[in-house]
């Protein structure tokens, strides 16, 4: 529950912030920054404010290390009155003015920050001294000092526009941070090397018409898409999870369009426009706290896939079955990359990420450990592709020799993932769902470890 902060906590808080800047300027006789967020209203702290002080934390200090200056102290502080942060720098107070301002004036968050620059002696350095217009009124664009003192805007304006501000931040970042970890994703598992049978850095593996900068044109054109299936995600998380899965699936025909745009009419991710892009979703469905919980974010996915793999494959028979899922469904009942998601990824969550974060965290390599997980997710799931460049049985006995091999080791030396993406080559074989599989292992291992917030 918030907290209200009454006037005598207000004074005290300010007492108090003096009182440290004061202390900090004596025993270090250089500039301060000090930060702080201007929220009108009684409640100074919550999950919102934090996540938009983290965000202005984060702009100033990306302005410091632009600038080559590395701060001599950082104290930050929490309490009912908001948190604070405190800078100590060695550099001209006119130059660290500069960049407070710019990240007050570039952001659309910084109407909320205080960011105070004070020189060794206490005194302030002014936006005049650098020949700049005072702040401006977040409801009106006026000056905030006459806005202010005049008291124009009530109270209950001001904090819902704080809100809108806070909320609007938020999302933006959240979706923008999905999106990006979703290129990225695509792109690890690319060049993840050696892959058998795979496009890597090695060579094109199975394939004649595609290479790694295939690929990565193809991921490059679909940032667009994953930022759409965020942003959906977000602005359907208060209906049920499936009707936001069925707002994604006119873009996801639009991305198809785009990959082949971008390639030259090569599929390269086709799976990963479906699958990814769930993931996507889901992310913007969730509260970011939750990103770092893999198994709520993939439960989030089978929540919103639900019944899909029945609904895909309902009237089909061995007469009409025309794609190759919809024939290895009647053939042999497998659902692919469908029944996976229903099922919340298990291939990922209980596979392929387990072994990838065991082996970064033994000190292997990305290659190393990439490529144990995407051997971890051939050897116990069902890739469609294996039986389509082969048959039922060769896809069989295939998981069967890999399991032999992953008993002995499960990280294959690079010498090991060469020759079997040498026979892989030689039969003509890719195991193109479980590159889907292993991308989604790297998106989740990239959300659970760099996409918290501190707060």
């Amino acid at each position: 529950m918030e907290q209200e902060v009454s006037l005598i906590q207000m004074l005290d808080a300010r007492e108090r912030r003096v009182w440290h800047q004061q202390e900090l300027l004596g025993a270090y006789g250089k500039r301060l920054v000090c930060f702080t967020m201007n929220i009108a209203g009684p409640v100074k702290d919550s999950p919102l404010i934090r996540r938009g002080f983290a965000r202005g934390r984060q702009l100033l200090e990306r302005q410091f290390l632009r600038c080559g200056i590395r701060p001599l102290k950082i104290d930050l502080s929490k309490a009912v009155t908001g948190p604070e942060a405190f800078y100590v720098l060695d550099a001209e107070p006119l130059t660290i003015k500069k960049l407070t301002t710019l990240v007050e004036d570039a952001s659309p968050l910084g109407r909320l920050f205080d960011m105070d620059v004070l020189r060794p002696d206490g005194k302030k350095v002014d936006r005049e001294e650098l020949h700049l217009e005072g702040r401006k009124c977040l409801i009106c664009g006026g000056p905030a000092k006459v806005c202010s003192s005049r008291r124009i805007h009530t109270v209950a304006e001001l904090q819902e526009k704080t809100t809108e501000i806070l909320t609007g931040a938020r999302d933006a970042q959240d979706i923008a941070d999905a999106a990006r970890l979703a290129v990225r994703a695509l792109l690890y598992e690319v060049t993840t090397t050696p892959k058998p049978g795979l496009v890597d850095r090695r060579n094109s593996g199975s394939h004649r018409d595609m290479d790694v900068f295939t690929f990565m044109d193809s991921a490059a054109a679909l940032y667009p898409y994953f930022e759409a299936c965020a942003r959906t995600g977000r602005e359907t998380a208060e209906q049920p999870a499936p009707e936001t899965f069925a707002a994604l699936r006119p873009l996801g025909c639009e991305a198809e369009g785009e990959m082949l745009d971008a390639t030259g009419g090569v599929n390269t991710h086709k799976g990963a426009v479906f699958s990814v892009g769930i993931v996507c979703a889901a992310l913007g469905r969730l509260d970011r706290s939750l990103w770092v919980d893999a198994a709520r974010v993939l439960s989030e996915v089978s929540a919103m896939t639900v019944g899909l793999s029945e609904k895909d494959f309902a009237g089909v028979t061995a007469e009409n079955a025309a794609t190759v899922g919809q024939k290895l469904y009647i053939r042999y009942g497998i659902t692919g990359v469908r029944g996976q998601v229903e099922a919340g990824l298990p291939a990922v969550l209980n596979v392929g990420l387990p072994v990838l974060e065991e082996g970064l965290a033994k000190g292997y390599d990305f290659d190393r450990a990439g490529g144990g997980a995407l051997l971890a997710i051939l050897a116990n799931s069902t890739d469609t592709n294996i039986i389509a460049r082969s048959s039922r049985e060769r896809q069989l006995a295939l998981t069967e020799e890999l399991k032999a091999l992953l008993a002995q080791t499960t990280y294959p030396d690079k010498d090991a993932l060469a020759a079997l993406d040498d026979r892989f080559i030689a039969e003509n074989l890719s195991p193109g769902g479980s590159a889907d599989l292993l991308a989604l292992t790297w998106l989740l291992h990239f959300v659970t470890t760099e996409g918290n917030i501190n707060e």
